[in-house]
């Protein structure tokens, strides 16, 4: 009797510490702490700048209607300045920026048995921005207002230059390069309409640019 009680006993005793020892385990398990991560810097693009752009522009021009040229090629050119503003909220960047360019943008065709040629000599955007961060790059797309001059030229007999308002939309890339520096890769397509009466005939001016720029954030 009393070998049964002490084998009893012992079993019971085997049996609490094992439950004892799988209970410990599960703790251990579920209390065990999750690995730490430094958290990594994230870009903030809110803020003014400032910047210098350089590219090309590529369009279309013709005269009409007392001197028809049909449609003729244009191409020149550009550099200038930068200013602007950018608000982020989230990945989501709102901003507003202007530039002002000085242009060679240029073109000629016969016309009536002489030439006619268009040019524009500076040219100035104020536009919306909407951009998606990611990080410290943003792709954008952008538009608004545009303003140049169209200057026009018959074989240097008679000319006229008018400055004219009209539209661009386009997109582009910007890069966080270091500290407050960024740079872009950008393409606008600028519409002035007509301008640059000459002996009742004018030009239109559309161009698609591509540039490049450099900004500092403040």
């Amino acid at each position: 009797m009393k070998k049964l009680l002490l084998a009893g006993v012992g079993l019971l005793a085997l049996g609490v510490a094992s439950a004892s020892a799988a209970d410990i385990q599960r703790r251990q398990v579920v209390t065990k702490s999750a690995p730490l991560y430094t958290p990594v810097s994230v870009y903030n693009w809110t803020g003014f700048y400032v910047g210098i752009n350089g590219g090309g522009g590529w369009g279309r021009s013709d005269f009409g209607p007392t001197l028809p040229t049909g449609t003729f090629n244009t191409s020149g050119a550009l550099i200038g300045s930068t200013v602007g503003y950018n608000y982020q909220m989230g990945n989501i960047v709102l901003g507003v920026e202007g530039d002002v360019d000085w242009t060679n943008i240029r073109g000629s065709a016969a016309c009536a048995g002489i030439t006619c040629s268009v040019r524009n000599d500076w040219l100035a955007t104020a536009r919306g921005r909407l951009g998606y961060a990611f990080d410290r790059w943003m792709p954008y797309v952008t538009g608004g207002a545009a303003f140049g001059n169209i200057k026009t030229d018959v074989s240097g007999l008679a000319g006229g230059n008018t400055t004219k308002t009209g539209w661009t939309v386009g997109g582009g890339l910007e890069a966080a390069i270091a500290g407050p520096w960024t740079a872009k890769v950008e393409y606008l397509h600028v519409d002035l309409g007509r301008g640059g009466s000459v002996l009742g005939s004018d030009a239109s001016f559309k161009t698609d640019i591509v540039r490049a720029g450099l900004n500092y954030r403040f």
